[in-house]
């Protein structure tokens, strides 16, 4: 059975086909490889979208205000209301709502949003809380991106590392099999802190007023299935170098030791942006300014898809969908 997103050829079939009736004030709506849709509310856009946290328990509540917040900043919006649906096993306590809760409130201070509903309920038949994170925001009409609009010549970023995300999951939630194959607990402990470099809400909204051409929150199926969702969308291509991308030693230990892909695995924390070659070199001061890593990991080109040139010298074409490491993984550690 398949885990992870659906892929492209059944969300055309079966998803993006049926949205009842059309409504001329969505600019964007469903679609392949875009992060969030948008709505034209006048002089502004509204700019919404919802996201499931499935792979984490630690922390479940924190992730999921911002990973979705990043998906509404990647636009050019800055995040401003939140709804979660929390959905927990029926032999959870109070307790639990407690700390989720608590973790959501938190997130939420941090990028200055406010909860504004959303559903808590016990479900029968989940074994793991589940947490869907609905976020909200407002940006410019007349500066919003897209993650389809990358053009022939444009530059790709990608800021800080990547599998940020699936390294913290990675780190929490399997850290005594991690210690049994005898990682040291200290490359565990540092893998445990990139949870909190997960939010790309400044960076995105920095590199938005720089004029980027699209951006993208890389989240299941890692930094290729991200690019590959932008290069699809965008009907371009990209071409990518594999020594550019960046990987921490951390990862690189953990994902060896659990045979997995980092670059196939979720990577919010990382974002990519294909940026104007005119406007490539305010784009590094701004990230210096921000004290935020980032590399030029390939460029765009007509044509359509994703090259990545690889270490050895061989050339890889990554289809347009990429599946996600973590979710195979967590089958094969607990066993659902």
């Amino acid at each position: 059975m398949p885990t992870g997103k659906v892929p492209p050829k059944i969300l055309e079939e079966l998803v993006f086909t049926r949205i009842g009736v059309i409504d001329p004030a969505v600019i964007i709506g469903p679609k392949y490889g875009e992060d969030a849709s948008i709505i034209d509310m006048g002089e502004k856009v509204l700019v919404i979208h919802t996201d499931p946290i499935t792979g984490a328990i630690e922390n479940i509540g924190w992730l999921s205000v911002h990973i979705a917040c990043n998906d509404i900043a990647v636009r050019g919006a800055k995040p401003r209301w939140l709804l979660p649906v929390l959905l927990l096993p029926e032999e959870s306590d109070f307790k639990t709502l407690d700390i989720i809760t608590n973790q959501i409130d938190r997130a939420a201070k941090e990028v200055e949003a406010m909860v504004v509903g959303g559903h808590s309920e016990f479900t029968p038949g989940i074994k793991y809380p589940l947490v869907i994170m609905t976020a909200v925001g407002l940006a410019p009409k007349s500066r919003y991106i897209t993650s389809s609009g990358a053009r022939p010549g444009d530059l790709v970023l990608m800021t800080k590392a990547a599998a940020i995300e699936g390294t913290a999951i990675i780190a929490h939630d399997f850290e005594y099999i991690l210690s049994d194959k005898g990682i040291p607990k200290d490359v565990i402990e540092k893998a445990k802190t990139f949870l909190w470099e997960i939010s790309v809400v400044k960076e995105a909204l920095a590199l938005a007023k720089v004029g980027a051409s699209a951006m993208h929150d890389p989240t299941e199926g890692g930094i290729l299935g991200g690019l590959a969702e932008l290069a699809y969308a965008s009907n371009v291509l990209i071409e990518v170098f594999e020594d550019k991308i960046s990987i921490r030693e951390e990862t690189k230990i953990l994902t060896k030791a659990l045979g997995v892909n980092p670059l196939k695995l979720i990577s919010s924390g990382s974002l990519i942006a294909t940026i104007p070659r005119d406007r490539i070199r305010e784009a590094k001061e701004v990230l210096e300014n921000l004290n935020i890593e980032f590399n030029i990991i390939g460029k765009v080109k007509s044509g359509k898809g994703l090259i990545i040139k690889k270490l050895d010298g061989s050339i890889e074409h990554i289809g347009p969908w990429v599946e996600e490491e973590l979710y195979k993984l967590i089958i094969k550690l607990r066993g659902v």
